[in-house]
């Protein structure tokens, strides 16, 4: 039989309504405090019941957070799911299943595992997922007991007998786990323990939640629109230990502008969304232009156009994100690329917003959003919170021309002046004008923070060897997948470049990519952050890497472009 070690993928395929995702919920955390690296991806399809949906939980020796095709250990719950995995599986794949769910041909490929059997045998069919996550701590010979304080602190309570009956679901799952290992001679060699001194257990949506609370977020706002709901979820959780208000408004109109009621009122204020809601708050972007009124939007990417695909992944809205709005007016746009960028970008684009008083989004995706890791707690570092807000004088004037086009911001009642705001263009006190030289002014001002938001803008982190004539350049989710491509390649002539914020670009950027072959990986169809590198820098990509399948890069296919280019 196969022997896994190093780098283990272990996938579970199945029915929405199945509860595969209480699956990996459980066999993660329990893995995860064995001391483990663990990594868990999921795909869903856009149903409440039925289809086939997947999830894969990676153990590895080094920290990894990329999806991988290959499976060595497979789960399967109902027929259609090993139809829907079936080009991700090897040869060394192993497969369990209940062999009398399959048909003649496919029951030959799988280890009979019968779960529902096993879950009757503890007392309700509804005890299959105790049993599955029971069956493979039995096959990767790990202790049980973790996962029975598990179990006991998920259903305590629904009293002692939903808590007994659990941990002996789980019991008969391990038993048969540990018996089939050892009959069919499965040898699994889990990496070494890693020893993370504290570390969180966290999804792309709680890690950008973590950076809101971190960066002082007073509000959210939002309609709910998949993937970008889960920050609303996070932080309506945490809302009352936090002090924010939570609003779920009646549409995405009503949530940017109330958003900016907020801001108007001195409060930090969040968006979430995704593209389709963020189309609809064009208008409400351009009235926090003119108003110079700070709000940060977080837009959960997802494929398009219209609904597109709603529960899958892409990186398509840069382009949106980026044009939306009439007239010009600055903005900054961030995509992080891990949990503890997450945490980072989400507090500077506060910070950014408050101070050059702009709107700001911050770009992630499904995939980003979905996936959980550990991160240890160190590496979730936290800013001091700085409000630029200054009190207010009789002669007040709001939108005062500067030096460096930055008028003073205050709020009503914060001192002796009234703070005045229009959606038209204004004069210095915050009325009305038509005045051609004084429109020309204004507009003058508000781009003229471009400059100093380019100039301290983050510089990318490279990968490799930086004197490498050829680069791979990725944003946002795609971090983990090239970091990890590279390493396996090994090659001196490559190196990789991730970008965590896309607008404005810092100038410096040239002399990095200035006389190299440049490839931009990027999961749209078009190569929207490659035009952006040669409109903003001049640098023109040599390859443009795109996939918009709805499926995040995997690790293999990233490798073998990556050799197709030595």
């Amino acid at each position: 039989m196969p022997h896994y070690s190093d780098d283990l993928s272990i996938a579970f395929g199945g029915a929405a309504g199945q509860g595969i995702q209480t699956i990996v919920g459980a066999l993660v955390d329990v893995l995860r405090k064995n001391d483990y690296h663990v990594f868990a991806c999921n795909e869903f399809m856009s149903r409440v019941r039925g289809g086939s949906n997947s999830s894969m939980v990676r153990v590895t020796k080094e920290k990894r957070s990329a999806y991988l095709k290959r499976i060595d250990l497979l789960f399967i719950l109902q027929p259609d799911a090993l139809e829907h995995l079936r080009d991700r599986i090897g040869d060394t794949t192993l497969i369990f299943a209940e062999k009398k769910l399959l048909s003649p041909a496919d029951a030959k490929l799988v280890i009979d595992a019968p779960l529902g059997a096993l879950a009757e045998k503890a007392g309700s069919s509804i005890f299959t997922n105790t049993v599955a996550v029971g069956v493979v701590l039995g096959v990767l010979g790990l202790p049980l007991e973790r996962f029975e304080h598990y179990l006991a602190e998920q259903f305590e309570h629904k009293g002692p007998d939903t808590v007994s009956k659990n941990i002996e679901s789980a019991r008969l799952g391990y038993d048969f786990g540990v018996r089939t290992a050892r009959e069919m001679e499965i040898s699994v060699d889990l990496p070494d323990a890693a020893g993370e001194p504290a570390s969180l257990l966290i999804n792309g949506s709680n890690a950008v939640g973590i950076g809101a609370v971190a960066a002082g977020c007073d509000i959210i706002t939002s309609y709910p629109m998949s993937p970008g709901t889960g920050l609303l979820t996070f932080l309506a959780k945490h809302s009352d230990k936090f002090g924010i208000i939570v609003d779920q408004s009646e549409d995405e109109i009503a949530a940017i502008n109330a958003a900016l009621g907020a801001s108007y009122a001195g409060a930090r204020a969040v968006v979430t969304t995704s593209g389709g809601g963020f189309a609809l708050m064009g208008e409400g972007l351009s009235l926090s232009g003119i108003m110079e009124l700070p709000v940060v939007i977080h837009v959960g990417q997802r494929p398009g156009p219209a609904t597109g695909l709603p529960t899958r992944t892409e990186q398509g809205d840069l382009n949106l994100v980026l044009y939306a709005g009439h007239g010009d007016f600055s903005r900054a746009i961030f995509a992080p690329g891990t949990f503890a960028q997450a945490a980072d970008v989400m507090q500077r684009a506060f910070a950014l917003a408050d101070r050059f008083q702009i709107p700001v989004v911050v770009l992630t995706d499904q995939f980003f959003l979905d996936s959980y890791t550990t991160v240890a707690v160190a590496a979730m570092q936290r800013m001091a919170v700085e409000r630029s807000l200054v009190r207010t004088t009789a002669d007040y004037e709001r939108y005062s021309l500067t030096a460096d086009g930055l008028s003073p911001r205050s709020v009503p009642g914060y001192g002796e002046g009234v703070v005045k705001v229009d959606s038209h263009e204004h004069d210095t006190t915050g009325h009305l004008t038509e005045n051609t030289v004084l429109r020309q002014r204004m507009v003058e001002k508000r781009l003229a923070r471009l400059r100093p938001l380019a100039e301290e803008a983050l510089m990318p982190v490279q990968f490799g060897n930086v004197e490498a004539p050829v680069v791979l350049v990725c944003w946002g989710s795609n971090y983990g997948v090239v970091e990890e491509a590279l390493d396996i390649v090994g090659s001196s002539d490559l190196s990789g470049m991730h970008f965590s914020q896309l607008y404005p670009l810092n100038p410096a950027l040239r002399d990095l990519l200035d006389h190299k072959r440049v490839l931009v990986l990027e999961n749209n169809a078009t190569g929207q952050f490659a035009d952006l590198l040669q409109r903003e820098l001049g640098i023109t990509a040599d390859r443009r890497i795109g996939k918009v399948s709805g499926e995040p890069f995997a690790v293999e296919e990233v490798v073998q472009m990556l050799k197709e280019e030595l």
